[in-house]
């Protein structure tokens, strides 16, 4: 299904740069709060036509020197268990330290692809010097430097070797839905609040993966595969409130998952790590309900609920056709609608529209507003269809495609959410050469 890699090392090795380089975005995130500026600490890298998850672990380690390094092992724990490969990444300049080699340690033990990547090697002297990694014992070595990029591809061929383009294994019909969001916002509850009359259940089917639960369910004559990522790892090998943890779990159940079922706390609103996911899980084409949970804990007037909605929404912005509906895990309200409102998002992912239908309205919408003109050249668009891809995708064919803006694009976008019900669904949209 999905491949992911961990980047793990010691501090300031240039994880993040080598990670930043992968995704080839510079730009940090930064959240809404003055001062704070937050790494992207996950993302989905390209090589060669494959394409696969990337983790910077280091994004997540934090607190003082001996807890710290009792985190970064951690970390490189879980990686090992959680992720198909793993770059573990030194430091040239400093040569090989007492952490390098703790976690070789842990790295060596694992049957999984470790690829040891030597940085900061940008002179031949420093390359002569970095040899002495060999004796860490890892097969595959890679001197490279992030800052440059020199040495990067030959590491990325080694990486995507693994990755097999599997085609969509499962049966198409049948809604694949799974439950993500933070540690302790509720997933466990509202699985069990669903799961709860045991007659439901047809039967378990094991996960593809060992650490996802496949329940196969009839509900109200709807047939849908549950995905849950929660509560199977023995609660002592893990630290279960570790953000990683939680993230490299929610990146697995949305690769696995046609709709994800993003569960917010009401009391914390949307934060930046839910913002993170939702923003990957519309990148991967996947459905989106926004489920808002604890609303029982909330003092109510008149209109909480819809201001609530309006400013969550601009939030998620510019993707806001999104389905929030405000539950209780709990208290077991309105759970059986988001079951509903995740199996519309559904039929609304794999909608097909006529293409007959498609051109009748949407040359409309182009004849309303035309795209601007080019080079004092007037942008035609004569032809629409819609792709055969598994996420609505509509290619708009014109005589300078290239030229075409994003505001126009969103505006056309917008138009076909106005007459075709593609709520919860990233829509992508082309423009091709008539």
């Amino acid at each position: 299904m999905g491949f992911t890699v961990a980047i793990v090392g010691r501090p300031n090795v240039g994880k993040s740069t080598f990670f930043n380089r992968l995704l080839e975005q510079r730009k940090a995130i930064v959240e809404d709060t003055p001062g704070v500026t937050r790494d992207r600490q996950y993302g989905i890298a390209e090589w060669i036509g494959k394409s696969f998850n990337v983790i910077d672990t280091g994004g997540f380690v934090s607190g003082s020197d001996d807890v710290f390094e009792r985190e970064i092992r951690k970390q490189v724990m879980i990686a090992v268990e959680e992720a198909n490969a793993i770059v573990f990444m030194v430091d040239a300049a400093t040569g090989i330290t007492d952490l390098d080699e703790s976690m070789a340690d842990v790295l060596r033990r694992t049957d999984k692809p470790v690829l040891l990547a030597v940085n900061k090697v940008d002179n031949h002297a420093r390359f002569l010097e970095a040899q002495e990694f060999y004796q860490l014992g890892f097969e595959h070595l890679f001197f490279l430097s992030s800052m440059s990029g020199s040495g990067t591809g030959e590491l990325l061929d080694e990486l995507v070797k693994g990755i097999q383009e599997d085609a969509e294994d499962h049966a198409a019909d049948i809604p694949r839905i799974s439950i993500i969001g933070q540690p302790n916002v509720g997933k466990s509850s509202l699985l069990n609040a669903l799961v709860g009359s045991e007659r439901t259940i047809v039967s378990d089917v094991a996960g593809t993966t060992r650490d996802t639960i496949h329940t196969h369910y009839k509900l109200f004559q709807k047939e849908f595969v549950l995905i849950d990522t929660a509560g199977i790892r023995r609660k002592s090998k893990v630290n279960e409130d570790l953000e990683f943890y939680s993230v490299i779990r929610a990146i697995k159940a949305l690769d696995e998952s046609d709709v994800c079922l993003l569960l917010l706390d009401a009391e914390k609103g949307i934060t930046q790590q839910d913002l993170n996911i939702f923003s990957l899980a519309e990148k991967k084409g996947k459905g989106i309900v926004l489920l808002v949970n604890k609303w029982d804990l909330m003092e109510k007037e008149t209109n909480t609920a819809r201001d609530y909605e309006r400013e969550l929404k601009k939030r998620i912005a510019p993707f806001s056709d999104v389905p929030v509906l405000f539950i209780s895990a709990k208290e077991k309200t309105r759970i059986f609608k988001a079951v509903e409102l995740a199996l519309e998002v559904f039929d609304n992912r794999t909608r097909k529209i006529p293409t007959s239908r498609l051109n009748e309205v949407m040359l409309k919408a182009v004849e309303a507003y035309h795209a601007p003109a080019v080079r004092g050249n007037p942008v035609r668009i004569k032809y629409i269809t819609q792709l055969p891809t598994q996420v609505p995708s509509f290619a708009f064919f014109a005589n300078y495609p290239d030229d075409i803006k994003n505001p126009y694009r969103n505006y056309l976008e917008n138009k076909l959410r106005e007459h075709f019900n593609f709520s919860g669904v990233p829509v992508r949209i082309f423009f091709r050469k008539k």
